[in-house]
């Protein structure tokens, strides 16, 4: 195909945008036309790390030592853009590569990096702020992309577009908000009770910011955090509802910041087993290579107690102490574990695996069986998402203190929950047969899995381009079993019974795949609200940085 000329269209200038211009800028290739379309108008900053998902009290739940290589580290961009830390009380003396930061000032360093790309990129990069694209067409051997009363013909399109948080209720019923996001909404003076559905990292933004606008924080003589409501907010309180009761594990230590780790399977071995294995990729080998063997030499104790341990064994002992003690007795002896992993620069490892083994077995996760798709969902995330969310420090003293002072409650609502907007507003919490009203409610689970049809580019839905992701079945009598219980879910094609998941089919280059299975080397995506089903986890950064480079492969691997 041909080697010069090549034009491409990035949608969405985030940080997913961010590490994608930077692999095409590094890629050494010559006559590159790059144009990045953005809604907003600063680049680099996301939803995330921009006032759609961030004010001042917000923060990163990761530090400079943790986050891909770029242009040049935060703490050198602190040393000389002191100005800007100064609005965060960041300084140099404060401040070193181990600590999290401002969201708004990580904004600002990400945007800074994009800024640098730039001036180092020798490709012609046309830059289109502040512009929406309305839709996307595909036609044999080009992408068209429709933006601003304009259309812009490309070779290839990436769609990096990133956070999408739909809404349901919010605007229609007072005192429902579909999502945290953006946090200005929630700068509420309140006098009653507040629930929030979910109690992990989402839920603490809307607490950061629902408690600055009822009370202070101040430091006891002892130096810890005490908590007091404002006048007028005197019944304010916030309950948090979770399906399991439990708070996200606490920050601590990390050996491997990068979540790479030499030990674990490469690209080779997966293929040679799933030849072996009816084409599927078992989660009990990947469980046995890419976590379990990782303490024959990092932790050998450690594996003698669980090496027998199957994925489900494993699963409940590790949630075992968090079922017997309350959720913020549990906080508070993680936070204290944290701190001394932070001082002695040691790891919790079997934490810190578990994130490997999380980012890991993300890519590949698409050759499992739907049998083993199933018990990664119900099994094995529910864990994952608790322990590798690494709450800093500062929000756990945030929740301690709330906790403390009786403003702050955590209830356990199992998995027949149910919240019913009321049309006077507020909603009707039932769950365990209690029925509980509250005037104001903010659905706090994270970030939405966007279903096929939702997909914004409506031009794409036109039954060639795109197709639903799926699992096939390795064992026929639980794919009929399925399929009978579940009808809607399930679908069976040529004898074979499949599994509907949600958002796009994707290959490994993150390149779109069609209804017959053909990969489209002109289109690929990584907004990963439309390709969860493929990719049911991920982490921030460290994916833009790893999906990038498969891009990038996959971009040169049909032009060049």
């Amino acid at each position: 195909m041909k080697k010069s000329n090549l034009k491409i269209g990035i949608i969405g200038g985030g940080p997913s945008g961010l590490f994608m211009l930077k692999r095409l800028v590094e890629s050494r290739q010559e006559n590159l036309e790059i144009h990045i379309f953005e809604r907003k108008a600063k680049l680099g900053v996301g939803m995330p790390y921009s006032e759609e998902g961030a004010l001042q009290e917000h923060v990163t739940n990761v530090s400079d030592n943790e986050i891909p290589e770029l242009q040049y580290h935060i703490e050198d961009w602190v040393n000389k853009n002191q100005g800007e830390a100064d609005k965060y009380k960041i300084t140099p003396n404060n401040f070193n590569e181990y600590k999290v930061l401002p969201r708004l000032l990580f904004g600002d360093y990400l945007s800074s990096q994009f800024d640098e790309i730039l001036k180092k990129s020798k490709h012609n990069v046309i830059i289109h702020t502040e512009t929406i694209v309305d839709d996307v067409l595909y036609k044999p051997g080009q992408v068209t992309v429709f933006a601003a009363e304009n259309e812009y013909t490309f070779d290839i399109a990436i769609l990096c577009t990133g956070h999408n948080w739909p809404k349901t209720h919010e605007g229609k019923i007072d005192g429902y908000f579909d999502s945290p996001y953006p946090p200005v909404k929630l700068n509420l003076k309140l006098n009653h009770p507040v629930a929030l559905t979910g109690s992990s990292l989402t839920a603490i933004d809307a607490i950061r910011t629902l408690v600055r606008n009822n009370g202070i924080y101040v430091k006891n003589w002892e130096g810890k955090l005490v908590y007091h409501l404002a006048k007028g907010s005197e019944d304010f309180k916030i309950v948090m509802h979770s399906r399991n009761g439990y708070l996200p594990a606490v920050r601590f230590h990390l050996n491997d910041t990068h979540l790479q780790n030499d030990a674990i399977l490469t690209e080779e071995e997966i293929v040679k087993h799933r030849e072996t294995n009816q084409g599927f990729l078992s989660l009990d080998y990947i469980f046995e290579k890419n976590f379990k063997n990782l303490f024959i030499e990092q932790d050998p104790a450690f594996y003698q107690k669980i090496k027998d341990f199957s994925l489900e064994e494993f699963v409940a002992w590790a949630i075992e102490l968090r079922e017997k003690l309350d959720a913020f007795q549990l906080l508070k002896a993680e936070y204290a574990e944290a701190e001394k992993s932070i001082k002695r620069k040691q790891s919790v490892y079997w934490k810190e695996a578990l994130g490997i083994l999380s980012f890991a077995m993300n890519q590949p996760a698409k050759y499992f069986s739907a049998e083993d798709y199933q018990r990664l969902k119900t099994v094995l995330l529910p864990l994952i998402s608790v322990v590798i969310a690494y709450v800093p420090q500062s929000s756990c003293d945030e929740l301690l203190a709330l906790y403390n002072a009786g403003v702050l409650e955590l209830i356990e609502v199992g998995n027949d929950s149910e919240v019913v907007p009321l049309e006077d507003g507020g909603i009707t919490y039932k769950y365990s047969g209690k029925s509980v009203d509250f005037k104001t409610y903010v659905n706090c689970i994270g970030q939405p899995q966007i279903p096929f049809e939702k997909f914004p580019f409506k031009g794409l839905l036109d039954g060639k381009s795109l197709c639903k992701a799926t699992y096939r079945f390795q064992s026929a009598e639980e794919g009929q079993k399925a399929l009978t219980n579940h009808p809607d879910d399930v679908q069976l094609i040529n004898d074979e019974y499949y599994l509907n998941v949600s958002g796009l089919a994707i290959n490994d280059y993150f390149q779109v795949l069609d209804k017959h299975g053909a990969y489209n080397p002109h289109l690929y995506i990584m907004a990963v609200p439309y390709i969860s089903g493929y990719n049911p986890d991920y982490s921030g950064l460290d994916f833009c940085e790893a999906a990038s480079e498969k891009i990038v492969n996959g971009i040169f691997s049909n032009f060049s």
